[in-house]
């Protein structure tokens, strides 16, 4: 398909009446077994890569592989589906959530049918720094038009974060630093789980990387407390090589505004800088909804 009719396609509007919606008790369990390492609990906060297969491959099957029919969330701001990709190459299938630009509602605070390129740019982010808790997202073309591709993660659906956020401290704490520097507006209880593997995952970073002071978070248990030395060293390995934010800054470029990016480099040199966990300045910095 052509740039011309695929834009034109996203910009028409926005009506799927023809996918499916799904309950809340729906389960989708189409990955395969061999995808997830099981890691003994010691391991838990580990931010080592938790897939058995690699980065690469996960995009490249993300990016080929065959729509199956859409089941619309219901319980998200923006049209959200659920879904399987076919991998020819493998005979394998893959669950994956499926965000089209078209189904984006307008916010007054972030520019127009961004929102996809937003939660592109956290997953890039997170892999920049070597901390891999975001399920492998990609932007592609699919049935409502261009949008992200992210890969299911199967959770503990019962697993509720003020009941696991005790024992996966250091997790969060990391995943806290993370929404600091991308300048997180959504950090909600519900957008981090706790997956079958044992790890905490983090979801929907659409409302990422504005041009202004937008934090909003949940994770506010450890204002004043010092940043843990490995989260720090990570983030010090990171600015400290040329190479690896030359190629962050060149792929955050391609997606956000060149303000949002220096917003978020500035944010990075402060906490490195800092050394110390924010603490909460405004009602307005916890999230409606929590």
């Amino acid at each position: 398909m052509g740039k011309t009719n695929r834009k034109k396609r996203d910009e028409e509007e926005f009506k799927p009446e023809e996918a499916e919606i799904i309950g809340v008790d729906f389960r989708l369990d189409l990955i395969p077994e061999q995808l997830t390492h099981k890691q003994p609990a010691e391991f838990a906060a580990s931010k080592a890569w938790r897939l058995a297969l690699s980065s690469e491959t996960l995009t490249a099957i993300m990016q080929r592989g065959n729509f199956g029919p859409l089941k619309l969330v219901p319980w998200g701001s923006n049209y959200t589906f659920i879904t399987s990709l076919a991998d020819e190459e493998t005979g394998a299938e893959y669950a994956v959530i499926y965000k089209p630009r078209r189904g984006e509602v307008p916010l007054w605070d972030f520019p127009n049918g961004t929102l996809y390129k937003r939660e592109y740019a956290a997953y890039l982010v997170s892999e920049a720094l070597g901390w891999h808790f975001i399920p492998p997202v990609t932007i592609r073309d699919g049935p409502h038009g261009s949008g992200t591709v992210q890969l299911f993660i199967d959770v503990n659906e019962n697993a509720q974060y003020y009941e696991f956020r005790e024992n996966h401290a250091h997790e969060l704490k990391r995943i806290a630093i993370f929404d600091l520097i991308t300048n997180n507006a959504d950090r909600k209880a519900a957008h981090c789980l706790l997956g079958l593997d044992g790890y905490i995952w983090g979801i929907d970073h659409g409302l990422c990387f504005n041009s202004v002071p937008k934090l909003r978070t949940i994770i506010w248990d450890y204002s004043g407390q010092p940043i843990p030395e490995d989260i720090c060293h990570d983030l010090l390995e990171f600015v400290t090589a040329p190479a690896r934010v030359a190629n962050l800054r060149h792929q955050l470029e391609e997606l956000l505004e060149e303000r949002e990016v220096e917003l978020f480099f500035q944010q990075l040199k402060q906490i490195v800088e800092g050394g110390v966990f924010p603490g909460l300045s405004s009602r307005r910095q916890i999230p409606w909804g929590m």
